[in-house]
């Protein structure tokens, strides 16, 4: 009987999987599992959210915004997941939630880096990055 050996990127993208499924259930412990203490992350745009972060608190607390500041109904449903043997992951996913009385509903992917099993840097990229400073704005 052979045994199945994951590839490290084949383990990379089960992270990235995991990891959205801990995001959509606000699953903080397995979240600081998945994250470098050292992760970087860019949003992009000109809303409130827009910018680069550093460092797992202030991660954290970028991903503590969209469900607080959207009464928890923000959710980032995966798609696909894809990976390379150099340490990417592309995430794509649909964003939903509901503020203020405005709808967002945006197609996004997320570039995932690596390191040590763990991700070191995420970049979001918005199909309608209007649409998303719109309902952040």
């Amino acid at each position: 009987m052979e045994t199945a050996i994951m590839s490290i990127s084949e383990k990379n993208a089960e992270l990235v999987s995991r990891g959205y499924t801990a995001f959509n259930a606000a699953d903080i412990n397995t979240l600081n599992e998945l994250f470098h203490n050292n992760v970087s992350w860019h949003t992009p745009g000109k809303s409130p959210v827009a910018g680069n972060r550093k460092g797992k608190e202030a991660v954290f607390t970028q991903f503590g915004r969209y469900g607080g500041e959207t009464n928890g109904s923000f959710r980032a449903v995966l798609k696909s997941v894809t990976a390379n043997d150099d340490g990417y992951v592309v995430g794509i996913h649909r964003n939903t939630g509901e503020r203020n009385g405005k709808k967002l509903d945006v197609d996004c992917c997320i570039v995932f880096e690596f390191k040590d099993g763990q991700v070191i840097s995420g970049s979001e990229y918005f199909f309608d990055l209007a649409a998303w400073d719109e309902f952040w704005s």
